[in-house]
């Protein structure tokens, strides 16, 4: 019984890896993640204490726990049956593939990514790169809704730079949940967007049985009172218009009011630049007809590349004024009126959502000034500084919050950005745009042309002084 027993080398090593792997999993990992669990909970609780509104315990939550949530959940149970009838696959087949949607969307967010990493960076990268300005804002508005409500920002999609600066211009509020495309399933940008608190969702090949997994987490995230950022287009802008919007996220929320006991406030946002990093990439889908972003990786390379060259050199001079105007917030249980939800409802809300969030648009100096020069033409300096004034003293009596009233500034600001990338040229009577640089100067002019559309200057007294409306 205790005569030595010999065994290879190579068996011994193995039976050490197997019997160390096995403490570590059963006595230390649990110890540690208890430990690292307990720290984050008293940090958290610490940020709470700052926070407009506190971050949830649905957000907090493990990941494997909401997995299971979810996949278990009645509505995903029958979705699963019908997926195996309607496919003639075992039940279990398609318990799995629920189990690969529920994991593929359930985020596993980290306050500390989150609130220390994340937002910081925000900050930076959006000051970096423009002046930030605020647009409409009613604080007392805002800091009035009721904390147990759950909030869901909505928003116009004009640049994958909205995600970086609703992220920091949000933080002292809550920790924001956003839809994220299929376009960030890539390491390693998934697993830093999934703990940022972000899930994916799919544009396309979308099944019965994943819409209904999806449709339970938003439902599930909403009650729990989750703060959520929605994009009703769907997808970037290609024409610098808001696009129709879709009721997908929107009527998921719609559909499952009333089964748990918060309002919803929905909180428009308008978003707009006076230089959106990807443009010719979005004009240039809009042109071809379909939403491929493809860009060579050598065109990517030399952009970066370059705009480090201007950094280093100390030539970067930024890409202008980025600006966040925020409307008036919307109840769900008032606009229902104390019904239940019905189908015409979500498309209702959307239409109600978008036209708060044209009305908040914020008026830029480039969309403005490429909006003048694009309905007449050349036009000396001087010219465009009067119609610039022109403009913001129709939209001021209107109403229109207007980040900036300057029109000297404003003037010289939007034609130092738009001669600086070669899309005005001078000649004997003044300015006009360069060959080929009408389809960009169209694109920032319509983000704001519903502020001068005729229908909306009705209410107006026609002024002999006005520009043209922009088209």
């Amino acid at each position: 019984m205790f005569r030595p027993v010999e065994i290879p080398l190579w068996l011994l090593v193995l039976i050490v890896l197997f019997a160390t792997v096995t403490f570590a999993s059963h006595f230390l990992f649990p110890s540690v993640r208890w430990f690292f669990r307990k720290r984050m909970e008293r940090a958290v609780a610490r940020l709470n204490t700052r926070l407009a509104r506190p971050i949830e315990p649905f957000k907090l939550a493990r990941r494997h726990d909401m997995i299971q949530r979810l996949i278990y959940d009645p509505a995903v149970a029958q979705a699963i049956v019908e997926h195996a009838q309607g496919h003639g696959v075992p039940e279990n087949v398609a318990f799995e593939l629920a189990g690969d949607y529920a994991r593929e969307i359930v985020p596993s967010f980290s306050a500390t990514a989150y609130f220390t990493f994340g937002t910081r960076l925000a900050k930076w990268l959006s000051r970096a790169l423009y002046r930030i300005r605020l647009g409409a804002f009613d604080r007392d508005t805002l800091d009035a809704i009721d904390a147990d409500a759950a909030v869901v920002f909505v928003m116009n999609h004009r640049s994958n730079m909205d995600y970086v600066l609703v992220t920091w211009l949000a933080a002292r509020t809550s920790a924001l949940s956003y839809a994220v495309g299929e376009w960030a399933r890539v390491w390693p940008l998934a697993p830093l967007i999934r703990a940022m608190g972000a899930y994916f969702i799919r544009r396309r090949d979308r099944g019965a049985l994943y819409r209904r997994v999806l449709q339970r987490y938003v439902q599930m995230a909403t009650a729990g009172g989750v703060t959520q950022a929605i994009f009703p287009e769907g997808g970037l802008s290609l024409t610098g218009r808001m696009a129709a919007p879709k009721t997908g996220l929107l009527g998921h929320i719609v559909e499952d009011f009333g089964n748990h006991p918060r309002d919803v406030i929905f909180v428009p946002v308008a978003l707009n630049y006076d230089r959106v990093l990807e443009d010719r990439v979005l004009i240039g889908a809009g042109q071809a007809g379909n939403r491929r972003f493809r860009v060579p990786p050598s065109r990517l390379i030399g952009a970066v590349l370059g705009h480090l060259g201007q950094r280093l050199t100390g030539r970067f001079r930024g890409f202008g004024t980025a600006s966040v105007g925020f409307g008036a917030p919307l109840s769900l249980a008032e606009f229902l009126e104390g019904k239940p939800p019905e189908a015409q409802d979500t498309a209702r809300l959307s239409r109600e959502m978008m036209a708060r969030i044209e009305a908040v648009m914020p008026v830029l100096p480039v969309p403005l000034v490429a909006g003048i020069l694009l309905d007449a033409s050349p036009l000396p300096p001087e010219r465009i500084e009067i119609r610039v004034a022109a403009c913001l003293g129709m939209l001021h009596a209107r109403g229109v919050a207007l980040p900036r009233r300057d029109a000297a500034r404003i003037t010289a600001d939007a034609l130092d950005n738009l001669l600086r990338r070669g899309l005005l040229v001078e000649g004997g009577e003044g300015l006009r745009p360069a060959p080929g640089a009408e389809p960009v100067l169209r694109f920032y002019a319509a983000s704001v042309a519903h502020h001068f559309e005729p229908t909306r200057l009705a209410a107006t007294a026609p002024d002999l002084s006005l520009p043209p409306p922009v088209r």
